[in-house]
């Protein structure tokens, strides 16, 4: 089981069952509604999401006819998208889980639409906080 929750915490959910073909997803849509160069996704059985707390905070925007992206109204926090065309699955956020998890990415996908400034596998320094030339 694995448990997950908005940013303000008004969203309380848990997943009973596996998270599969998780992407990175770098098309516009993605980036967009993340606010970031890519949103990282995977698919869960529908029947396997509960929501513990705060359902009055659930709001979704329909981005496509059919296609939602249901999100916290107080944070704005995305949690997971559905489709109407397959109502047996939802695609999570994965930023949105409070715990570890054992299954892992698959792949990069929409990468000929990624930011420009994004290089995928750019070399960068690795802090385990803030860069130390930032003011805290």
């Amino acid at each position: 089981m694995y448990s997950a929750s908005c940013l303000c915490g008004e969203v309380h959910m848990t997943i009973n069952g596996p998270i599969s073909d998780i992407i990175h997803c770098h098309c516009s849509l993605c980036r967009k509604s993340s606010g970031t160069a890519f949103a990282t996704n995977g698919f869960i059985d529908s029947q396997s999401l509960t929501i513990e707390k705060g359902q009055e905070f659930i709001n979704s925007f329909e981005v496509k006819p059919g296609r939602k992206r249901h999100f916290c109204k107080q944070c704005a926090s995305p949690l997971y998208s559905s489709n109407a065309d397959d109502p047996t699955r939802l695609r999570l956020r994965l930023g949105v889980l409070d715990c570890d998890i054992a299954e892992r990415p698959m792949s990069h996908n929409f990468v000929d639409s990624k930011a420009n400034w994004d290089s995928l596998n750019m070399d960068l320094p690795h802090y385990s906080e803030f860069e130390p030339s930032r003011s805290k």
